[in-house]
């Protein structure tokens, strides 16, 4: 992706231990995004991940932004979290190809990832990715994310 703007409005946040990359993605993608909202931390202070999964996740749900992207150490805490919020669909991606795929076969709106485990030039790689990616309709894919809202909206009924 070069440096042309991308019409898209994102909510980012990270815990203490995403604060770094969280802050490179903030500089990098901030002017070339049409809004970039920057749910927290604000520094490095040891903090808890689920406030910045559901902070990301009420801006996403609430129409605020189109897609989301949460950092903290590994990725798999944000992760955790933000899937346990009706209407979030995140995965931990850390690498392109799961990125894209990710929006295009599953509506992902929240991509996570570990600011421990990337290194920051692989991370904008893999945020211009999703950022990039649409969601691609096609009857398998309606068919497979419609038993996953199910599953949501009736939680462990559906597992009966």
């Amino acid at each position: 992706m070069s440096d042309a703007s991308i019409p898209l409005r994102v909510a980012l946040g990270g815990d203490h231990a995403g604060f770094p990359l969280k802050q490179a993605v903030a500089a990098k993608f901030s002017p070339l995004l049409t809004e970039l909202i920057d749910c927290g931390a604000h520094d490095e202070s040891s903090c808890d991940y689920p406030d910045f999964a559901i902070a990301v996740s009420r801006s996403v749900l609430s129409g605020q932004v189109d897609r989301g992207i949460v950092v903290c150490g590994s990725g798999v805490g944000v992760s955790v979290a933000a899937n346990k919020i009706p209407g979030i669909r995140a995965a931990i991606c850390h690498d392109t190809y799961s990125a894209h795929q990710g929006v295009e076969h599953d509506d992902m709106n929240v991509l996570c990832i570990g600011g421990r485990i990337i290194g920051s030039e692989l991370a904008f790689e893999i945020i211009e990715a999703f950022l990039a990616a649409s969601y691609s309709p096609q009857d398998r894919h309606a068919r497979r994310l419609e038993k996953v809202l199910e599953i949501e909206r009736k939680g462990l009924e559906a597992l009966k």
